[in-house]
């Protein structure tokens, strides 16, 4: 809004009306400000790449996972349609004596989620996790039946 237009164009009223207008940005930038929660998801995400491959009949995603047991490791489908693979990657625990010179190898949780899609059976879900690499096999759900055309009888009245 324009304050010389109503003939307001004194020095107080403009600063008034920037004031007003930066007090809108840090209001709507603390609004969409990202929660810890959200933050902490997608830096979790970003250290996880994954593979995925379509085949005929099932969905596979393919997760490096060096290092875990199967005990570290969690998948789950939530919301009926959103496969969930997380888990934690620990620091060993150091030994008397020995001290880290380079430390480069991740540790902390991580996480990727993967929204499947409508003909994913969530019922048929297997994971295996040999030498390092975690392997989410989802089944496809077969493909409907077409409907056949219904057929109704004609009376002569």
């Amino acid at each position: 809004m324009d304050l010389r237009i109503m003939g307001l164009d004194s020095p107080l009223f403009s600063t008034l009306q920037q004031q007003m207008l930066d007090v809108s940005d840090d209001a709507e930038k603390t609004f969409n400000a990202p929660t810890r929660t959200y933050v902490r998801d997608a830096k979790a995400m970003a250290s996880t790449p994954a593979d995925v491959k379509e085949y005929p009949k099932s969905y596979v995603f393919i997760v490096d996972m060096p290092g875990l047991k199967s005990g570290d490791i969690k998948v789950q489908v939530e919301e009926d349609n959103v496969l969930v693979i997380s888990g934690e990657r620990k620091r060993e625990e150091e030994k008397e004596g020995a001290k880290y010179v380079r430390m480069e190898r991740r540790v902390g949780k991580f996480m990727r989620k993967f929204l499947l899609p409508e003909n994913a059976n969530t019922d048929a879900i297997s994971a295996v996790c040999q030498d390092g690499v975690l392997t989410v096999t989802v089944q496809k759900l077969p493909p409907p039946e077409p409907k056949k055309p219904k057929t109704v009888e004609v009376k002569i009245a």
